[in-house]
């Protein structure tokens, strides 16, 4: 387990890692464990005796147990006591892992004490299945994705929701013949709340590239981190409360949108040249021994594995996003995404 600090743009982003494992679990197969909550508290007491918790940014994503979800939102709840006297020196956003595509890949217990915990965040980013399980929501159409996003906002009072990789037709679009809305595009769809709880509703549009990629919602919620508060810094929002905008400022004008279309832009280049590199990685694989390549026939790690197997594994680490050899595309994205207004 490790918690660290990390600064990016001018500001300290503390991170919790709840498990220790040998690789991601899109291989089918780990080594390693999950990380117990009394250890997770422990470690933050350990920080807190040596001064090291001013930080401005909390960002929180897979919880193994309901337990482990308590424990960080008493760690939540301590960073922002500490903040008190300065508005807007403390932002949580809470990535509620839980499942996707209408299945759940954590315990149930998790779900009911998620809802206790996004009340409190400042931005919460739940994927279209976990948006649908906060707020109760059945999604079929943008039109669902935008009353989730109302009930969430209204429910637990949040200020600021990203629904990711939603998959569902725009029927206004479809209407007109936009293929870009058909079921091989994602969506994302983003509001930051007036004073009344009224979303400000923007979405955008993103292409589905052929391949299964492992950690892009870590990726995206670390992204943007630093985007969401670059542009709030830009329109000096930095010491508010949640770093709201104020009432008049439109969906698509919103700092939140501004990031989410940075974020998409500098994700997009880096999966395509991971795409490359994958097609080209594969290309080799069986012609020599070695992990990289996915061995030869006969020499799986137990001398049994089958054929398929061992392409799936190579297939799998051959995906692995080429985050730091791109680093270039996150820190200077092309200007791809506008985001659309939302009126449903």
């Amino acid at each position: 387990m490790a918690t660290f600090v990390m600064e990016t743009l001018g500001c300290d982003v503390g991170a919790i890692n709840t498990v220790q494992f040998s690789n991601h679990t899109g291989y089918r197969q780990v080594k390693g464990r999950r990380t117990p909550a009394p250890e997770i508290r422990e470690l933050y007491e350990g920080l807190k005796q040596s001064y090291l918790t001013d930080f401005d940014v909390l960002l929180s994503g897979y919880a193994p147990s309901a337990d482990v979800v308590e424990v960080v939102g008493q760690i939540a709840r301590d960073l922002r006591y500490r903040a008190t006297v300065k508005p807007g020196r403390f932002f949580w956003v809470l990535d509620p892992v839980m499942g996707d595509q209408g299945r759940l890949y954590v315990a149930e217990d998790i779900v009911p004490a998620y809802k206790q915990l996004i009340r409190e965040a400042d931005l919460v980013v739940p994927n279209q299945f976990e948006a649908e399980l906060l707020s109760g929501v059945g999604i079929s159409s943008l039109a669902g994705v935008a009353n989730a996003v109302r009930s969430i906002h209204k429910t637990y009072g949040t200020s600021h929701v990203i629904v990711t990789s939603v998959r569902v037709p725009d029927a206004a679009a479809t209407t007109s013949g936009d293929e870009s809305t058909t079921p091989e595009a994602l969506t994302v769809v983003g509001s930051s709340k007036t004073k009344d709880g009224s979303p400000r509703l923007f979405k955008i549009k993103v292409s589905q590239l052929d391949c299964f990629f492992s950690g892009t919602g870590d990726m995206f919620a670390g992204l943007l981190v630093a985007r969401l508060r670059e542009a709030c810094a830009a329109m000096n929002l930095l010491d508010r409360a949640s770093w709201m905008p104020d009432d008049d400022v439109q969906g698509v004008d919103l700092p939140l949108a501004k990031a989410v279309e940075k974020v998409l832009s500098s994700m997009q280049m880096v999966l395509e040249k991971t795409l490359v590199a994958r097609d080209e990685e594969m290309r080799r694989f069986g012609q020599s021994p070695g992990a990289s390549v996915g061995g030869v026939e006969g020499q799986g790690n137990d001398g049994n594995d089958s054929e398929s197997k061992r392409r799936y594994l190579a297939e799998t680490k051959a995906a692995e996003v080429r985050v730091v050899r791109n680093a270039k595309d996150l820190v200077h994205p092309e200007e791809r995404y506008k985001a659309e207004p939302l009126e449903v």
